[in-house]
């Protein structure tokens, strides 16, 4: 940790306060009938305190802690009786507190919020019994006296529910305070932080989230058995009634009522706790009443706390005096000019090693006989359509294939690899990036990359500081990640995953999302890293600018490799090409006439996600009875497009115009069944949404269910969940015709089937389309889209690049540029677009 005069002089702030008022208490400001409620007061803010930092930080509600509250006591008052010195009890409660916390943390770091919540309930449940029944240690029910309790350092004598224990109070508040700051500003508060806003990315800097749960509760623990000794010291007795569930409630409502989290509203929390009572008989009202109207009170208007409100306008008024960058780095010139091919990476030793490599998800394997060696100077780009196992293999190599069984054998830098935890995976030098830019919300952009490291030190953010001015976030490093828009989280995302210099650099879809300059930078830094002596193992549907900075390329598809070569040959194999664009069989055939009449129609339509743009400038007319195929690879924006049409999505930009009274359905990508419903629920579930009941349900699901194949006609009752992919598929088609459409939308039908299955899924909506329904089909596989449409649409990038008529011999050569590169008509289209729109910060 890094002390600096201003973390020095807020840290300074808790003592000061706590002096001054210890001197206030002995000049005779304070009455001597309040001096009491004071010290009390002090008591219960180390325990707001802590139960609040343990929810801000580590995202854990506990309601164990009078239990915490009530060993401490009962330490003070043992000890008491059998003449231990005060230093003993002290460390005896903070231990005993530590130990059971770091097992509480542990055991729950599995669970979710409501079943950690259940377990310190049992908890606190537990040891109220045993204090009930020990009544040879605790007095049972008449409680216990703390008479005194002697200092082994020559420090003096304090009596039980003397003056001295409410000024030890007051002063131990005070101390426990200024610690609080610098912790705030510490590597354990972020690496907490991190843990718990986004556990699986922790895991790939290192950062075990059982750990720090443990770690956590350990310290809250600790500090509130601190606490609960002090409270036997101010009370001079002690008994079970103050330690009550009740007031376990009591404490999370006084950490939410001050703000949780904060160290000053720890403050006003422990002031509140102390003065309900008085508050209740004032109002006339009973203490669980007047407790629960100001809590009601406080998330309804101050959601945040009292502290984090007032806050506020501070904060705003700091804003304003201080001038904040614009979120948008601009990019150097040089950064967009054109990146001149690879040259063949040489002959250099062999980091990475995998051989025979398979991933299982009980009987689905999503990666299958994975063999492959990555030399230390060496940048392979691993393609495939989506669903090949692409992300499974950076999973295997990352450790974070959950509960996948993985089998075979990996090496890396000469040490076995698929057998060391995520966590370690890091420790050998192993970097990730997510495609989504998985970032910790929680943190500042320099905190994301700080977190990294255990111990913080002046070094290391200067370091940190380098790092973020070499990807362009220098200017932003002290704005959360949510302030920024989708390209800046995702140089953060590559930021993190470069620091402390790893061996092996993993990227998952770096380019997706970004637009044409973006990209060249983010190129830019992939050959940097690798000039530098960083490996690379990338995977992305960008293809352009994946092969501008590969020297090698593995292809796969239904989790197999299928195919390797150089960027300028790898799609020369016909595997690999059949894997994108898919075979043609002959079977389905769309039907020869259809009508002129404009279904849907799209006028300059575009959409936008955050920073990320889906959609640019589609112009699109569905007429009635044409089957009308949307092609593009994974990312393209069909899924958008899809939502757009079903009139499920809101365009950001344009018009989506319909021809008269038309119903649109959408069968979604994934299916999205209800799957712990059965078949026929499923479809009457979608005909209530639609206003359909009665006797109409009953005519369309009878005409529902002669669509679907025999064996899924006799099994309506059964759970959809319990159906296999192909027949899941065929049911959410079958939700998406119960209410008779006039247009019908289905993204991605193939998706995960095998080859018999798809031809049966496009069999049946071939006949739909020969009954006259007009059909949308958005599909990653081109050759299929061309062989069952009357028209086919290509979409790159969120461009359409080329549109036309499959029987059109020009077109089949044109689609199949769009398709990979976009064409050079897509080209300038984008650009088109480019200048027209920009993203949304």
């Amino acid at each position: 940790m890094v002390f600096n005069r201003s973390l020095l002089a807020r840290a300074a702030l808790g003592p000061a306060a706590g002096a001054v008022l210890m001197a206030f208490m002995a000049s005779g400001a304070i009455p001597a009938y309040q001096m009491y409620s004071v010290g009390l007061a002090a008591v219960y803010t180390i325990v707001v305190l802590s139960v609040g930092l343990l929810a801000g930080w580590s995202g854990i509600w506990s309601v164990g802690h009078p239990a915490f509250f009530a060993i401490g006591a009962y330490f003070a008052a043992y000890g008491s009786g059998h003449d231990w010195p005060l230093e003993a009890v002290v460390l005896g409660a903070v231990a005993t507190g530590a130990v059971l916390g770091a097992f509480l943390g542990y055991a729950g770091a599995r669970f979710s919020v409501l079943y950690i919540a259940l377990l310190t309930l049992a908890f606190t449940t537990v040891t109220l019994e045993l204090i009930n029944r020990w009544s040879s240690v605790t007095g049972g029910d008449q409680g216990v006296p703390v008479v005194q309790l002697r200092s082994a350092l020559g420090l003096g004598t304090l009596l039980g529910g003397g003056t001295e224990a409410q000024y030890l109070a007051v002063g131990a508040a005070a101390v426990v305070l200024g610690l609080a700051v610098p912790a705030a500003a510490s590597g354990l508060r972020m690496r907490l932080v991190a843990a718990k806003s986004h556990p699986l990315a922790a895991r790939t800097i290192g950062i075990a989230p059982e750990a720090q749960s443990s770690l956590s509760f350990a310290v809250s623990g600790a500090c509130t058995c601190f606490a609960g000794v002090l409270l036997g010291l101010l009370t001079g007795f002690v008994s079970p009634d103050p330690f009550s569930l009740s007031f376990g409630i009591s404490l999370i409502a006084a950490c939410v009522l001050g703000g949780v989290g904060t160290v000053v509203g720890a403050v006003v929390g422990g002031i509140y706790l102390t003065w309900n009572p008085s508050l209740s008989s004032a109002v006339g009202m009973p203490q669980p009443v007047v407790q629960g109207l100001v809590l009601i009170a406080v998330l309804l208007f101050l959601p945040g706390g009292v502290v984090p409100f007032l806050a506020k306008p501070a904060r705003s008024l700091l804003r304003r005096v201080q001038r904040r960058p614009d979120a948008e780095v601009p990019l150097p010139a040089d950064e967009l000019t054109e990146l001149a091919p690879l040259g063949p990476s040489g002959d250099g030793p062999v980091l990475l090693h995998l051989e025979h490599v398979s991933v299982s998800y009980g009987g689905l394997k999503a990666l299958e006989d994975a063999s492959l060696s990555l030399r230390q100077n060496e940048i392979l780009a691993v393609i495939g359509p989506n669903g090949a196992g692409k992300t499974t293999l950076l999973n295997a190599l990352s450790g974070l294939t959950g509960n996948g069984r993985v089998s075979g054998s990996a090496e890396f830098a000469g040490r076995p690899l698929l057998k060391s935890r995520a966590t370690a995976r890091r420790r050998l030098g192993i970097g990730r990036t997510f495609q989504h830019a998985e970032v910790f919300s929680e943190l500042t952009v320099a905190e994301n990359v700080l977190c990294t490291r255990r111990r913080i030190t002046a070094r290391d953010r200067a370091e940190v500081a380098r790092l973020l001015n070499s990807v362009g976030l220098a200017d932003v490093a002290d704005r959360r990640p949510g302030e920024l828009p989708f390209g800046l989280q995702k140089r953060l995302d590559l930021a993190r995953a470069m620091a402390e210099d790893p061996k092996l650099l993993v990227l998952d879809e770096p380019f997706g999302g970004l637009d044409a300059g973006e990209r060249a930078l983010l190129a830019r830094h992939i050959r940097r890293l690798h000039a530098e002596g960083t490996a690379v193992v990338v995977i992305d549907h960008v293809l352009d600018d994946l092969f501008s900075v590969a020297h090698r390329v593995l292809a796969f598809d239904f989790g197999r490799t299928i195919g390797e070569g150089t960027p300028d040959t790898v799609l020369q194999d016909p595997k690999v090409r059949s894997s994108y664009l898919g075979t043609v069989d002959g079977r389905t055939r769309p039907p020869e006439h259809v009508g002129e009449r404009s279904m849907i129609r799209l006028h300059g339509v575009g959409h936008s996600y955050g920073g990320v743009v889906a959609l640019r400038n589609i112009d699109l007319d569905v007429r009635q009875g044409v089957v009308l195929g949307i092609a593009g690879a994974n990312g393209a924006g069909k899924s958008t497009l899809a939502g757009i049409l079903h009139g499920s999505l809101e365009p950001a930009r344009g018009d989506r115009e319909l021809g008269g009274t038309v119903r649109t359905s959408l069968a979604p990508e994934g299916r999205a069944l209800f799957k712990t419903l059965s078949l026929r629920e499923n479809l009457e579930v979608a005909a209530y949404a639609a206003g359909i009941t009665g006797a109409p349900l009953r005519e369309r699901l009878e005409e529902t269910v002669q669509w679907l194949p025999a064996r899924l006609r006799d099994r309506l009752s059964a759970s959809a969940g319990g159906l296999s992919g192909g027949e899941q598929q065929m049911l959410a088609i079958a939700r998406a015709l119960i209410v008779a459409p006039d247009v019908l939308i289905v993204d991605e039908p193939a998706l995960g089937l095998a080859p018999a299955l798809v031809d049966e899924v496009y069999d049946r909506l071939a006949r739909l389309a020969h009954d006259g329904l007009t059909v949308v089909l958005l599909e990653q596989l081109l050759s299929r889209a061309m062989s069952v449409c009357h028209e086919v649409a290509v979409l790159h990038e969120g461009v359409v690049a080329a549109q036309g008529r499959p029987g059109d011999p020009e077109f089949a050569a044109l689609a199949e540029a769009a398709y990979f590169s976009g064409g050079l008509d897509a080209a300038a289209t984008t650009a088109a677009a480019d200048t027209r729109t920009s993203p949304v910060n």
